[in-house]
């Protein structure tokens, strides 16, 4: 389109009466454009389109700036409480079923040494968090615990390392939960977890508290397009018919995503272009910045 107009008003005024006072400017097929002298108004307004579209064809698609999400942001992480260092999943799984039984909101992940550990509660402050804990190890639940604080999460810790670092985090988090089996339904992740807990614990371990479920975390992010995807953001399907989105991952790049499958399955990696989540694909939510 510059480039049709850039040539249009060439060729109107490429016989300007003056031509022959002002400034010659030789073109290589021999024609020149002499009424085009240092300040012509049509000079300027010339250099200003070529230099703001240029001719070099159709100009790359963009799809602009990534939505702001600062008005939806998850709400942070307070205190936690930590438990267990476990080489077999089955006593990880029994504590948190056993933690959760008592009303709280449990889920035993991979730590980075390969040991499962155990984490629960949301507290406002660490005394709170510790009278919590000493309750329930006068019960004989649990023995020895850590609190986590907010500041040893990602969430925080990126302004020290930069943006892309609680993504980055997000994703290695995910991915120590490939191979651990899938369970339907609730959240108590006794043989495993299901799509949902599976991204509420990735977020919750970096410091984010994503709701419990898929619907509710759909609801809770910001649309985006699958092209504006980044790492850490979740995909959502519906896989049981119609448009209601019943399952939810995590993507990590290349079009791929992390999630837990189904029964009888454990958490892998698969691909949005399969024909299986292209047809069932409904959208992305991101909640960062």
């Amino acid at each position: 389109m510059i480039c049709h107009l850039v040539f249009v008003i060439c060729h109107l005024f490429q016989f300007h009466p003056k031509r022959q006072s002002q400034l010659s400017l030789a073109t290589p097929g021999g024609r020149d454009f002499a009424w085009l002298h240092k300040g012509s108004p049509i000079l300027v307004a010339l250099s200003v389109i070529i230099a703001a579209g240029g001719c070099g064809g159709r100009a790359p698609v963009s799809y602009g700036p990534r939505p702001a999400v600062q008005e939806t942001k998850l709400p942070r992480m307070g205190y936690s409480i930590q438990v267990g260092a476990f080489s077999h999943l089955d006593n990880a799984a029994r504590l948190t079923a056993l933690l959760e039984g008592r009303g709280l909101n449990a889920y035993y992940f991979v730590h980075e040494t390969g040991l499962y550990k155990v984490r629960f509660g949301d507290f406002p402050s660490k005394e709170t968090a510790r009278a919590y804990a000493e309750n329930i190890r006068a019960t004989g639940t649990i023995d020895e615990y850590y609190i986590v604080s907010p500041d040893d999460y990602a969430v925080v810790k990126q302004r020290k390392y930069g943006q892309g670092y609680l993504r980055d985090k997000l994703v290695e988090t995910a991915n120590r939960f490939v191979g651990v089996p899938y369970r339907w339904g609730g959240s108590t992740p006794a043989g495993g977890f299901d799509c949902s807990g599976l991204t509420q614990a990735v977020y919750q371990l970096n410091g984010l508290n994503l709701p419990r479920s898929s619907k509710i975390q759909h609801q809770a992010g910001v649309p985006i397009k699958q092209s504006q995807l980044s790492r850490g953001d979740l995909v959502f399907f519906a896989t049981s018919g119609g448009r209601t989105v019943s399952h939810v991952g995590i993507y990590i790049d290349r079009n791929r995503f992390i999630h837990a499958p189904g029964r009888g399955k454990r958490i892998r990696t698969d691909r949005l272009s399969s024909r299986y989540f292209k047809t069932r694909y409904v959208g992305a939510r991101t909640y960062l910045q």
